[in-house]
């Protein structure tokens, strides 16, 4: 902290206190440059031998079941029509297959009643589908 006196004549002779900021900038600009050169030191503290082993990446999609519902309320399962009774045993079936959960990619007609919607994202629920996506369009500008 710097003490002046105001050089002004209506001043009374008080002190004026000032911050003086450019020492707390230079201290600060010092420290980000050594976290800077630091940070990267930290990701290998710990030295670790790890085993050489050949094998091959995997490299496992997550499957996706595409699921459209037209404006009069018909289902298609991966372009064929399929029924709401049928649904159910279709997606469980594809569910239990091997690999990772598939995502249900829901495309709904803009005129489609949120009734049917709900039914099919409860069949879906009980068919063991957890990952449910909404397909839409961006908005035309």
């Amino acid at each position: 902290m710097a003490f002046r006196y105001n050089d002004s004549p209506v001043s009374s002779g008080q002190p004026m206190a000032e911050i003086n900021m450019i020492p707390l900038v230079d201290i600060m600009l010092v420290l980000l440059v050594i976290f800077i050169i630091t940070a990267p030191l930290f990701h290998q503290a710990l030295p670790i031998d790890l085993p050489r082993v050949e094998a091959s990446p995997v490299e496992e999609e997550p499957r996706t079941l595409r699921l459209a519902i037209d404006a009069e309320g018909r289902l298609f399962l991966d372009e064929t029509e399929i029924a709401l009774e049928s649904l159910g045993v279709q997606l469980e079936d594809l569910a239990r297959a091997s690999g990772p959960a598939p995502e249900l990619q829901l495309r709904a007609d803009r005129a489609t009643p949120y009734e049917r919607l709900a039914e099919v994202m409860a069949v879906a629920q009980r068919a063991g589908i957890a990952r449910i996506a909404f397909v839409t369009d961006p908005p035309i500008p």
